[in-house]
């Protein structure tokens, strides 16, 4: 049997689990908005960064990113704090509210996950875990920089 061609399976991850994050969204019940859960998620991942960086990251406008900034950090869960490299900027981190906002409603989806995926046979299971293990060291593993301007794809197709 041949293996299989990973551009096909990157394709079809990057489905599935784009697939899976909206489903678990959908069974989650939170009240915040995806566009504040997606930049949250940037900031936990990329620590306190410039809002073009930011709106790198989330293939958007910077005025749109200043605008959620600004959203986020009037319900306390962002705040500015002095870029080390240019004291004329600023960084955008998490507040405490802000962790704990992203990992309750991170908790409330991968319970729903956690739902659907009790159904599957241990053996099952079993892959499902060792595939997510596999997704962390390819997230960890160096890899090119992204590009730098936003990509003409819409964020659904991506997502």
């Amino acid at each position: 049997m041949a293996s299989p061609d990973p551009h096909t399976v990157g394709v079809d991850l990057l489905v599935t689990t784009a697939r899976l994050t909206r489903w678990a969204a959908r069974h989650a019940h939170t009240a915040v908005p995806a566009a504040h859960l997606r930049a949250l998620s940037q900031i936990d991942e990329l620590g306190p960064a410039r809002i073009g960086d930011l709106a790198v990251a989330d293939r958007c406008s910077q005025p749109t990113m200043s605008a959620l900034v600004r959203r986020l950090e009037e319900q306390g869960y962002t705040e500015r704090l002095p870029d080390p490299d240019d004291s004329r900027a600023s960084r955008i981190a998490l507040t405490v509210a802000g962790r704990e906002q992203l990992a309750a409603v991170r908790a409330t989806g991968g319970g729903a996950i956690g739902d659907a995926l009790s159904r599957l046979d241990p053996e099952d299971l079993e892959h499902v875990a060792a595939a997510v293990e596999a997704f962390r060291r390819v997230l960890a593993a160096p890899s090119p920089a992204p590009p730098s301007a936003p990509s003409s794809a819409p964020k659904e197709a991506l997502a």
